[in-house]
């Protein structure tokens, strides 16, 4: 391409709430989580206004205190088994798949970097058809709960040559645009997944209602 040469957007979208239209298997599996703890079922909009990362920061927002260590790992490993079981449902998110189609058609280039734990994402992308769109899938490594800022750091040393300078990171979460910030990329944050607009909006990122305006708008970032 040479220094000269025109740069091409690279996008990191995010896999739950993102992608994976899931946000109603997320709130189901969280609310039995809580039936663990004796803390009351929260609605899909109470959850989106009070969601945050380190989840057990989250929870300590729902119950009225931290849970302890022991109750975390409880409701953890609820979460995730109930997850499992609710995913099954669940598809792309409307119009996900024509747009990594056509993004790749042009030539750009586009990964994956999800907090779902890497063994389990990278067969549940693959089953939905659409592993072959991305230079690279990266889930979790490590105990979950954390912020996705060392994670993408990660992504990008394995990205060879592609430039934060010149990526977007597409995401639901507050903490997509943290981690892009955290090694220089910008952010769109969507709606349709875990945070509620205005929760979104104080990232100070542009937000968008759609994939496709976020596609669009990534392009015009980073150009």
């Amino acid at each position: 391409m040479g220094t000269h040469g025109k740069h091409r957007t690279h996008l990191v979208w995010d896999w739950n709430g993102t992608l994976l239209d899931d946000i109603t298997a997320v709130v189901a599996a969280t609310n039995a989580a809580f039936v663990e703890v004796g803390v009351a079922p929260v609605t899909l909009e109470q959850y989106r206004e009070m969601y945050c990362v380190p989840i057990p920061r989250f929870y300590e927002r729902l119950m009225g205190r931290l849970p302890t260590e022991a109750e975390w790992e409880r409701m953890d490993g609820v979460f995730h088994r109930h997850y499992t079981e609710q995913r099954h449902g669940c598809g792309l998110t409307q119009g996900a798949a024509e747009l990594l189609a056509q993004w790749q058609l042009t030539g750009r280039s586009q990964s994956l970097l999800s907090m779902y734990g890497h063994e389990h994402l990278v067969p549940v992308v693959r089953g939905y058809g659409i592993e072959r769109h991305f230079v690279r899938v990266d889930g979790r490594t490590g105990p979950s709960g954390g912020s996705k800022a060392q994670h993408m750091e990660r992504h990008f040393a394995a990205l060879d040559g592609i430039s934060p300078q010149y990526t977007v990171v597409i995401g639901d979460a507050v903490d997509d645009a943290v981690a892009a910030a955290h090694v220089g990329a910008k952010a769109v944050l969507f709606t349709g997944g875990s945070h509620s607009r205005t929760s979104l909006e104080a990232a100070g990122v542009p937000v968008v209602d759609t994939l496709a305006e976020a596609a669009a708008l990534a392009q015009q970032l980073s150009e």
